[in-house]
């Protein structure tokens, strides 16, 4: 399946971090905050301000963006303005 976002929208894949505890648990997505980084996986057609690009790294607002599956994985379909910073790495 590909999905082209329209107008100031992104598609973004959110970045999992496994999180464990000092003992070595590894801790379920249950027990986790909601990831804020995120990849960019496609970009609708932004107006010329903003400098997002498929590749990118991106932090986005907490509870932003609609969720959707596709190939079995998690991404958000965002509006480019609750993206709140570009990760360099």
């Amino acid at each position: 399946m590909n999905i082209k976002p329209l107008g100031n929208r992104l598609l973004i894949k959110p970045i999992v971090e496994e999180k464990k505890t000092d003992g070595g648990i590894v801790l379920p997505d249950s027990a986790k905050e909601k990831p804020q980084r995120a990849l960019v996986i496609e970009v609708g057609s932004l107006e010329d301000d903003y400098d997002i690009n498929k590749g990118d790294k991106v932090i986005f607002a907490k509870f932003a963006g609609t969720e959707i599956e596709m190939n079995d994985e998690k991404h958000i379909i965002i509006d480019v303005d609750d993206i709140l910073a570009k990760v360099e790495d």
